[in-house]
Formats: C-alpha cells, sequence, structure tokens
C-alpha cells in the first residue's frame, strides 16, 4: 500500500456518498473529522454520487441536519450528469422519466420536457414509487423507439435498512423485456468524472477518488487516471475485492483513516 502521506498530500478529493459519508440518515464514523481536514488544508473536494434523487441543495441539506455544513458547490449527482449529457446530444429532446424529483429537477434546468407518448428517451433513476405500471408503459415506449438511459451502474445501494435496489436493477425488467440496453451515465462512465475533475479545477494526478464500491467509485478513478481509495464502510469488504482484476491504491476502514 501507498504511504498514507502521499495520499494527504493530493490537491482533490473525489467522495462517493452512500456508504462513504453515511448509511441513510446516520452520519459513518470519522466523517467530521474527515471534512474538518478537508476545511482546514484547503483541500479541494466534491461529493461526488451516483444517486439520482436529491438535488444538491437538498444533499446539503440532509448533511446539515446530521451536522455537516458544506456548501452546495460541493455536490455533484448523477442527475445533473444525466441532464447534461443529453442536453448536448439532443438539446430541447423529451423523456418519460422513472425517477425522484432530484432527477426530474435536473433535466427541466436543461430544458427537457416530460412526455409519456413519444418521447425521445426514457431514464431511469432510484425513486421510491417504482411500480409495475410504470415499467410496463417504459418497456412499450422502448419499443417504440425511445432510447433507455440509466442515470447509474449501481445494482444495489447501502441504506439503513441494508442493502437496496439502484438502478441498474430498476432498469432491468425494461431491459429484459424489450431487449435494448440501456446506457449509463453516472461512475463508472469516465464523463461524470471528467466533469468532477474541471469542478475541482485540479488535474488527475493530484486528485484520489474515495467510493465504497470497487465496480463503480475504484474503477472510474482507476479509468481517469486518479489514485484511489476503497473504505469498508458501505457495500464492499475486504474479502470481496479478489473478486476484481484490479485494485485500489488504497483500502481504509473508513474516511477518517485518512486523517488518521
Amino acid at each position: 500500500m501507498e504511504s498514507l502521506e502521499l495520499l494527504r498530500a493530493k490537491k482533490g478529493f473525489i467522495c462517493d456518498m452512500d456508504g462513504v459519508i453515511y448509511h441513510g440518515n446516520r452520519l459513518l464514523p470519522g466523517v467530521t473529522e474527515f471534512v474538518e481536514w478537508l476545511y482546514r488544508e484547503q483541500k479541494q473536494f466534491l461529493f461526488l454520487t451516483n444517486s439520482s434523487e436529491r438535488s444538491p441543495r437538498e444533499l446539503q441539506q440532509k448533511l446539515a441536519r446530521m451536522g455537516l455544513t458544506i456548501d452546495e458547490s460541493h455536490f455533484y449527482t448523477s442527475a445533473l450528469a444525466t441532464a447534461k449529457f443529453l442536453s448536448s446530444q439532443a438539446p430541447g429532446c423529451s423523456a418519460y422519466v422513472i425517477g425522484a424529483p432530484g432527477l426530474m429537477n435536473a433535466l427541466y434546468e436543461v430544458g427537457i420536457t416530460m412526455n409519456d407518448v413519444n418521447p425521445d428517451y426514457v431514464i431511469v433513476g432510484e425513486t421510491s414509487t417504482y411500480h409495475y405500471d410504470t415499467i410496463v408503459k417504459a418497456v412499450s415506449l422502448v419499443q417504440g423507439g425511445a432510447r433507455l438511459i440509466g442515470t447509474n451502474f449501481d445494482l444495489t445501494a447501502p441504506s439503513e435498512a441494508g442493502v437496496v435496489p439502484a438502478c441498474r436493477a430498476l432498469i432491468a425488467p425494461i431491459e429484459l423485456a424489450t431487449g435494448k440496453s440501456p446506457y449509463f451515465v453516472g461512475k463508472p462512465n469516465p464523463l461524470m468524472m471528467r466533469t468532477g475533475l474541471k469542478l475541482l479545477g485540479v488535474h488527475s494526478a493530484e486528485a484520489v477518488m474515495v467510493g465504497d464500491r470497487m465496480d463503480t467509485d475504484i474503477v472510474a478513478g482507476i479509468e481517469t487516471g486518479l489514485d484511489t481509495v476503497l473504505v469498508l464502510s458501505g457495500i464492499t469488504s475486504e474479502a470481496d475485492v479478489e473478486q476484481y482484476p484490479y485494485r485500489p491504491t488504497y483500502t481504509l476502514p473508513g474516511v477518517g483513516a485518512i486523517v488518521g
């Protein structure tokens, strides 16, 4: 393992949120000390989450309720990345959306309209209102020519109640029923990581990706040229790492270990 001093010397930190900063509405151990260290050392940092449910302001307020004060500018979500991608691909397009308000608002902000008759896209993100009728509708629209987009590649997500289905699990019935493969915008897609680096204003060699998932966070960091930190506070266990043909630069129990 590389020296932690080399890790602490990095200028930019891109951090996942679920399983790294919190589980549900519970702040994880060492997070407060880690955030205080980021500010004290004047690090550039960004909370880059594959969750599409909440806007940056809602994420800011969620952390504030847990006792962390962080400016809204430090958050970037797969909902924002999806909206940015579609607005560049097809400005003024329309979509049928299975997702939460954070995704809807991001799409509205870039001029994408809602359409359940003949949309250009069917977009799927995490939502608690997922049900059979929406799947049937989405299948029909994709079969009619709408292109299928997933906000992120996560199969599951950590919560206070345990592991719950995430975007890739929710989009799977539509994919299987139509035979159409979705395009996933969030991590490990380099599009989202490159945007994160631009927002930080830091070169990839001077930044690090901190996450709890080998299949999204760590591979995204590796493919974007960043050092990577796998924290064992979320989905992945130390034994799980052996299943993958790549390795994180660092493996730590949680973000608190970064600051000692």
